[in-house]
């Protein structure tokens, strides 16, 4: 057998959304990219803002000696000190550059956080629904994921994150705003999921860690305050990125922030140190780390993505579709109008519109879409959902 067969059975059941993707590319072959309509993925729209542009002029201008050599495993110790100061302001969490560890994405952020934590067959819970990778995410540092359940508003259901969690659980991964309903968890909602840990912590004499995936906090759409989960539980960490913020996706760029109020976080951060640089990424990619440093405080145009929710979610809705408005990222997760999710999306598929079933994201009976495109893309898409539904309805 030429590939392990962990690995086989993991391309069995990988990502729904890069295979919408590649079906997209099939259909655009066959039909003229102009006919296809593909929110299936969410590779984001926006170019960096200006603030990135100019900032990556100065750095490759400059000469300053040691700019692209090894540095400290956890990033640049300026970088990480103004990381810190910015997350400070935002979270009024007192932060240092000590407990920012830059990172290869969220995703790498995620990975060296697992890597650190769990012993084999630790078990990780997720809250459905969720980023579809997270589950070979857990699998490949040696874990188990185990599934709780939201309300119908995409809240956490705690009832059902407390029968999830049991005696082997070492951490939670919460999503907010929410891959792929858009929605924010309230801070009703963190400090609920954070006493249930820590009523779990006592029931079972273990240590749980809260796990932020924080890639969309500031593409917002509501003017309430963020709510960080530094303050509901000591032992909790932020995994977050710049790929959507300041559409730097291809730049796999982020970090890690370690709850300062974490008693053991000594012993994890040189846990994160060696993992981050054992699991092969060494260090997040140089240059990125000295741009993003001095762009802490920019985004894209996050008004653009208001805008294009405002065209799609309204849409759907009018057509009859059951969705919650999102209040961040760029998704909507509708109700399909049939039970069965990837019979509707293949529907669609046949009306050249292309999204991704919710069973890819452990919660059948939905789909998502994505409105990180352009206009015409989410218009030419209206059509092909309002013929999908009425097929269903007749």
């Amino acid at each position: 057998m030429a590939i392990s067969r962990k690995v086989r059975e993991q391309m069995k059941n990988s990502s729904w959304i890069r295979k919408m993707f590649e079906e997209g590319i099939e259909l655009r072959g066959i039909h003229g990219p102009e006919n296809v309509f593909d929110l299936s993925l969410g590779n984001p729209l926006l170019e960096p803002p200006a603030e990135f542009k100019a900032e990556i002029t100065r750095l490759v201008q400059e000469d300053t000696p040691n700019s692209h050599r090894y540095m400290p495993n956890a990033g640049f110790p300026e970088v990480r000190a103004s990381v810190a100061e910015v997350l400070a302001e935002e979270s009024g969490t007192p932060f240092t550059a000590a407990e920012i560890l830059m990172t290869v994405g969220a995703a790498g952020a995620i990975n060296t956080i697992l890597r650190s934590i769990l012993d084999k067959d630790d078990e990780v819970v997720l809250i459905a629904p969720f980023f579809a990778e997270y589950v070979f995410y857990v699998e490949h540092q040696t874990g188990v994921s185990k599934i709780a359940s939201c309300d119908e508003n995409w809240l956490p259901d705690i009832d059902s994150l407390e029968a999830t969690i049991g005696p082997r659980t070492r951490a939670v991964i919460i999503n907010s705003p929410n891959n792929p309903t858009g929605v924010i968890y309230p801070e009703s909602s963190i400090a609920a999921i954070s006493a249930a840990i820590q009523r779990a912590e006592e029931k079972y004499g273990t240590e749980i860690y809260l796990i932020s995936d924080e890639p969309y906090r500031k593409l917002i759409y509501t003017d309430a305050p963020y709510p960080f989960i530094f303050d509901h539980h000591p032992r909790s960490m932020v995994a977050t990125s710049h790929s959507k913020d300041l559409g730097l996706a291809g730049e796999r760029i982020g970090y890690i922030a370690v709850n300062p109020s974490d008693p053991g976080k000594t012993d994890l951060l040189d846990a994160l140190n060696f993992s981050l640089r054992t699991l092969g990424f060494v260090n997040a990619p140089a240059l990125m780390q000295r741009v993003v440093a001095g762009i802490q405080r920019a985004t894209v145009d996050i008004d653009i993505y208001r805008k294009k929710r405002d065209l799609l979610y309204g849409a759907l809705t009018k057509i009859g579709y059951d969705c919650i408005e999102p209040d961040g990222a760029f998704y909507v997760f509708p109700k399909t109008p049939i039970p069965d999710d990837t019979q509707f999306v293949a529907e669609l598929q046949k009306e050249l519109v292309l999204v991704v079933p919710g069973v890819g994201f452990g919660t059948p009976g939905f789909f998502r879409a994505s409105y990180c495109v352009q206009d015409w893309v989410i218009e030419g898409a209206i059509t092909g959902f309002e013929k999908a539904f009425a097929q269903a309805n007749s």
